[in-house]
C-alpha cells in the first residue's frame, strides 16, 4: 500500500520507550517507509506518526528530555495524522500533549495479570470485528463533543479519532490484523493530497 501517484508513505514511529518495533514492522509489511523517531529532526516531513504503548510517564519524560513535545504538536497541528495506542492514547490526552479533546484513564482494565484480548467493533475499517489485545490498556474516561468513538468495550470507549489524531486503548501491532495501521496511511494519503491540492491552487 503506498499513497496515491506519489512515493511510499513516511511513517514515523516514536521510539523513545515501549513497543515501536513492532509498529515499524507492520508498516513495512504495508508498505510504507517507516522509521523510528528519537529527535525533534526526525518527524520534519513525515506523513503520519505513531506513539506506540509502553510506560505512559516514561515515555512522557523522554518527550520532555529529547523536547519533542513542540515537534509532535506541530505535526498534528499542521494535519499530518498521529497514531497513540495504549499508552500513546494517554500521552495524546488533554492531560498531556493535548492533541485530543479527552481524557484517558490509565490502567481502568486491571494491572498486567487482568490482559485480555476482545472482538471489537470498530468503525471505518470494514469487514469482521477487529481481534483487540488489551495490556494494561485505558480508556476514555471523558471527552469533547469533537471526539467520534470508534469501538467500545463494555460501554467504555476504547478508539476514538478526533480531526488527524485516532487512538486507541489496545495493541493493533500484536496481531495479523493490519486495518488500524492500514486507516492510519489511508488518512495520510487523503492528507499528502490535499496539502498537494494546496499547494497547487496557490
Amino acid at each position: 500500500m503506498t499513497a496515491a501517484d506519489g512515493p511510499p508513505l513516511r511513517i514515523g514511529v516514536l521510539a523513545s520507550q515501549g513497543g515501536f518495533a513492532r509498529h515499524v514492522r507492520m508498516l513495512r509489511r504495508l508498505h510504507a517507509d517507516a522509521r523510528e523517531v528519537r529527535s525533534p529532526a526526525e518527524l520534519e516531513g513525515l506523513d503520519a506518526l505513531v506513539v506506540p504503548g509502553g510506560e505512559s510517564t516514561t515515555i512522557m519524560k523522554a518527550i520532555e528530555r529529547d523536547g519533542l513535545g513542540p515537534a509532535i504538536c506541530a505535526h498534528v497541528e499542521r494535519g499530518a495524522p498521529l497514531l497513540g495506542t495504549c499508552a500513546g492514547m494517554i500521552v495524546c490526552d488533554s492531560e498531556h500533549l493535548g492533541l485530543i479533546d479527552a481524557v484517558a484513564r490509565r490502567n481502568a482494565f486491571g494491572r498486567q495479570a487482568q490482559s485480555f484480548e476482545a472482538q471489537l467493533d470498530f468503525e471505518g475499517i470494514g469487514g469482521e470485528p477487529i481481534e483487540a489485545v488489551f495490556i494494561r490498556a485505558p480508556w476514555i474516561e471523558s471527552y469533547g463533543p469533537g471526539v467520534e468513538v470508534l469501538a467500545s468495550w463494555e460501554g467504555h470507549p476504547v478508539a476514538v479519532r478526533e480531526g488527524s489524531v485516532l487512538a486507541c486503548a489496545f495493541h493493533p501491532e500484536l496481531t495479523d490484523d493490519h486495518r488500524v495501521h492500514a486507516l492510519l496511511m489511508a488518512m495520510a494519503t487523503s492528507a499528502r493530497e490535499s496539502a498537494r491540492e494546496g499547494e497547487t491552487s496557490r
